[in-house]
């Protein structure tokens, strides 16, 4: 069960209950990632916001749309932006079957050396979707 199912009297300030995560379904791994979260989190309170396709989309978190596109963006229950991996820590916070994983993420060095591998590798991802013309 979702954090937020369990008490649905919770509502973040701005009236917007769960998360909102920005992501670039034009990367085929991106894309694809996202789409498995969708379906794992169906009956959780997520927003998922497209940056690809809705051009207003990186406004409402006042972010450039490149910088999205390489990036993983949320927007937690409490206004907080994340990005990269504590973006994916807040999914996984919420996600029944991804808990362990965030909790993993939550030892300091775990996290360390999963930032700096994930924003090398979302750095190369960008720049081979630019080559292909995926944008």
């Amino acid at each position: 069960m979702c954090p937020e199912l369990k008490n649905p009297e919770t509502v973040p300030a701005g009236g917007e209950r769960g998360i909102r995560v920005y992501y670039n379904s034009a990367c085929p791994v991106c894309g694809t990632a996202i789409s498995r979260e969708r379906k794992k989190m169906r009956e959780c309170s997520v927003s998922w916001k497209d940056v690809h396709t809705d051009d207003n989309a990186c406004h409402e978190i006042g972010a450039e749309r490149e910088f999205v596109r390489e990036r993983l963006h949320v927007v937690s229950e409490n206004g907080e932006i994340k990005v990269g991996v504590e973006a994916f820590q807040v999914i996984w916070q919420r996600s029944p079957s991804d808990r362990w994983k965030a909790r993993l993420l939550s030892l300091p060095v775990v996290k360390q050396i999963s930032t700096v591998l994930y924003n090398a590798f979302a750095r190369i991802l960008y720049r081979w979707n630019r080559w292909m013309g995926h944008w």
